[in-house]
């Protein structure tokens, strides 16, 4: 493996300086199994947060190649099920789609391209907010929720000859 001058370093579930704050031990907080970011793990996430594209994990693996050339698609994959696990990344899965990572772990909104499948954040601030209460839904005891907004991107728009609608 050519992963000279990449150290391995150890950071807590959901650090916002987990860069920052090596040595702290990082424990999942499902399973309390402690993960190693491993020089594999540092250049998937970091190679991941250069860009805001949400790619998918054959995208990553082409990145990654760059840089580690002798990396299987097995391990990238394996790789960012634990970044996501750990809770540095988010995993999107939207019905029907290849899965798609994103390297912003904080809450946010996503809309997808029904012609592309290209995925977008949407900002905190461009979404009023949802009359949503888990106690409307019976029989159910809700531990999260996502948001994906559906619509078709500039890129797709002007291929049909569209303008882009308000």
């Amino acid at each position: 493996m050519s992963c000279k001058g990449l150290r391995v370093i150890k950071f807590p579930v959901h650090s916002k300086n987990f860069i920052n704050n090596p040595g702290e031990r990082l424990v999942n907080v499902t399973t309390q199994s402690p993960f190693r970011m491993t020089s594999q793990r540092q250049v998937i996430l970091r190679e991941l947060k250069k860009v805001n594209i949400h790619p998918t994990a054959d995208d990553i693996y082409v990145m990654v190649r760059k840089i580690i050339p002798h990396v299987s698609l097995g391990t990238v994959y394996r790789n960012l099920e634990i970044l996501s696990d750990m809770g540095v990344v988010q995993k999107l899965e939207c019905a029907g789609n290849q899965r798609r990572y994103d390297g912003n772990p904080e809450r946010h909104h996503h809309i997808r391209c029904i012609e592309c499948g290209s995925v977008a954040d949407v900002s905190p601030d461009m979404v009023t907010a949802f009359d949503f209460s888990p106690e409307r839904i019976p029989s159910w005891h809700v531990v999260d929720h996502r948001v994906v907004f559906l619509g078709v991107c500039t890129a797709c728009q002007a291929k049909e000859g569209g303008d882009l609608k308000a």
